[in-house]
């Protein structure tokens, strides 16, 4: 058997609530088996790591960073607008926006789900639609809390890729093709060096890439969702371990 540490080191943002009165951080088992089944070794990041020396100390050792989704939304102050989040996660936005920053700088491969993605977009001077739900011309991209996780997770709306980016050699010969969708904010602008990688038919961008990177991809839907029974999951998490080995090899050069 191979060594497991010589898989790349993906470090996975933690979320932040109250357990028993407790402050507590916590990653969903279903972002760490997917990267475990791509190839993977996943490295959960707590918030204390935002601190910059801390997060100099760590940097070297990550071959790639996977930002999951999250029931919290970005606080709104950090993309222009006023008002209060009541599941914000301040501790979250701190260190995910430091390590988006950090990844570009050093071209660390970057994997953004959900809220994710939309940390990525405001990462990049994008700005969010804050209640999707409430824009008559959306689609209605919530899940339903009262279904079974399987059925809030089953495909809800088709996504359209677009010609010639990220997604479309992730996943070649297959332009158009159906997602989860359990969101209640998206993007609403973005960057000048963000790249649209796929829309919903309702014209919500449901992708996004960062041009001049190798790999730093976001996707709206939850690809993590028993990714090794989905071809379309599968090729999307192979691709960032791949770009993470890499990373991995350049660093050893």
């Amino acid at each position: 058997m191979g060594n497991i540490f010589n898989r790349p080191m993906v470090g996975v943002v933690m979320c932040r609530y109250r357990l028993n009165e407790h402050l507590t951080q916590t990653l969903q088992e279903k972002y760490l088996n997917a990267v475990i089944t791509a190839g993977g070794l996943p490295i959960a990041l707590p918030h204390a790591l935002a601190e910059p020396a801390l997060l100099e100390e760590l940097l070297p050792h990550l071959d790639g960073i996977l930002l999951p989704g999250s029931p919290s939304n970005v606080q709104p102050h950090l993309y222009g607008e006023n008002g209060d989040e009541p599941d914000a996660d301040p501790g979250r936005d701190e260190l995910s926006l430091a390590l988006i920053r950090h990844a570009l700088d050093r071209r660390i491969p970057l994997f953004a789900i959900c809220r994710g993605m939309q940390e990525m977009v405001v990462a990049t001077q994008g700005t969010l639609h804050r209640r999707l739900f409430e824009l008559p011309e959306l689609l209605e991209h919530r899940e339903d809390h009262d279904l079974p996780l399987d059925q809030q997770y089953a495909p809800a709306h088709e996504v359209i890729v677009q010609d010639g980016g990220l997604l479309s050699q992730l996943i070649p010969d297959c332009n158009r093709f159906w997602v989860n969708s359990l969101h209640g904010q998206g993007s609403k602008t973005l960057g000048p060096n963000v790249r649209i990688e796929a829309h919903a038919a309702d014209g919500l961008v449901e992708a996004i890439s960062l041009r001049d990177q190798p790999f730093a991809l976001g996707v709206q839907w939850h690809p993590e969702w028993n990714s090794e029974e989905y071809a379309l999951s599968r090729l999307l998490f192979d691709g960032f371990i791949t770009a993470c080995r890499h990373y991995q090899k350049e660093k050893r050069l």
